[in-house]
């Protein structure tokens, strides 16, 4: 079987490039649906952009190399694509975009646009062998247990990561890549809850604040979540992406107003116990966990400015050392992947192979927590599949 573009991946990315590839162009999964990741997205609501994307929102080797798919794909493009298909969407926090309804609308679509543009979708299909005869791609495919040899000019990588192995993420991309001369960089999961071997947290679980994390000189503002294992929450999947083993974390618990708002009820509440005062600002088990270090004792007229300045002092450079992260398992992507030393950055291809080309989460390129890295899936989606379809009428 001979095909102008064979793409492996039917996710964000391979999805999108397909759609703009057009006729010629096949896409394969091992899995029984396509995009598995985006239908678990967003607690199934799919947070498929963000008004804010830009190339600061994401980490590369390179910073720079995201800058020319972003800006000829946006998320306004996007969100074009999703008005003309009728999808309802809302705004959360943070610019943070959601289908209203289901996260499958958006698969829905990629899917018809794909199928519009010509394009075959094979599902329940996995990679046996690649090679290149100095012309062309030579992929033995595994389709329902026949093996069918597939030619093509062209071959894209877009298996994603390692995250989630549950749903069948391996690192596909990376050995092909190798195999043909591409570079890997260090992978490590990514956007994904931190764990404590002493279970340090674990009467506090369940219990969510506003918070401040930081690591290696980066802050991100948004929710913690204290768990079983460790530390989870929006503030902790962010500062994952910059915490390194050995690293320490730094949490600022208490509002900015906390030591003025004490020192005004000493003068009006005198007599209210200082777990109390303090409770009208912290979740109350988190008060009660931190009562015997902190030495929370006393009504508020006990505590003098120094004192009171001490307890928000503490609150506010709460510093930890995570064991470890849970891992692939529960990471929501991959940090690393196929350097993108080796790619063009207009149009997703290998420098030293022409035809080949990565794109999505399998290139050096993660977003932060939010919905970029599904624009990344977009934007680096469309860069690869317009210059296919330019090459092809070429």
């Amino acid at each position: 079987m001979d095909v102008t573009t064979l793409i492996l991946g039917a996710g964000a990315a391979g999805m999108m490039c397909a759609a703009q590839a057009g006729p010629g162009t096949l896409v394969i999964d091992h899995a029984k649906a396509p995009g598995e990741k985006i239908r678990i997205s967003g607690g199934g609501r799919c947070n498929f952009t963000n008004l804010h994307a830009g190339p600061g929102n994401f980490l590369s080797q390179n910073p720079h190399f995201c800058k020319s798919a972003l800006k000829r794909y946006t998320q306004w493009d996007f969100i074009e694509l999703v008005d003309r298909h009728g999808i309802a969407w809302h705004e959360k926090t943070l610019g943070q975009l959601f289908c209203d309804g289901k996260s499958a609308q958006i698969v829905e679509m990629l899917v018809r646009e794909l199928r519009a543009a010509g394009a075959d979708l094979w599902l329940g299909t996995s990679v046996v062998g690649v090679s290149h005869d100095g012309s062309r791609f030579s992929v033995i495919l595994d389709r329902e247990g026949r093996r069918i040899p597939v030619t093509a000019q062209n071959l894209v990588l877009a298996t994603g990561g390692k995250s989630i192995p549950k749903m069948g993420a391996t690192g596909l991309a990376y050995d092909i890549a190798r195999q043909f001369g591409l570079s890997v960089t260090e992978t490590r999961p990514a956007l994904v809850p931190l764990t404590f071997s002493d279970q340090r947290f674990a009467a506090l679980s369940g219990v969510s604040l506003p918070a401040t994390t930081s690591a290696n000189g980066t802050s991100f503002d948004e929710a913690l979540l204290f768990t079983h294992r460790g530390l989870s929450g929006p503030a902790i999947l962010q500062i994952s992406s910059f915490w390194r083993e050995g690293d320490e974390i730094a949490l600022r618990l208490a509002p900015a107003t906390l030591y003025e708002d004490l020192r005004a009820a000493r003068q009006e509440a005198g007599r209210v116990n200082l777990t109390t005062a303090l409770a009208r600002h912290l979740p109350a088990r988190l008060v009660e966990h931190l009562a015997g270090p902190l030495r929370l004792t006393g009504n508020l007229a006990d505590q003098s400015d120094a004192r009171l300045r001490a307890i928000c002092d503490a609150l506010s450079d709460w510093r930890h050392k995570p064991t470890g992260s849970e891992g692939y398992r529960t990471a929501e992507v991959t940090l690393g992947g196929i350097d993108t030393a080796g790619l063009n950055s207009r149009d997703m291809q290998a420098k030293a192979l022409p035809g080949l080309y990565a794109i999505g989460e399998a290139v050096d390129v993660t977003g932060w927590l939010g919905g970029y890295n599904f624009q990344w899936a977009w934007a680096s989606g469309h860069a690869a599949g317009t210059a296919i379809a330019a090459g092809a009428r070429a």
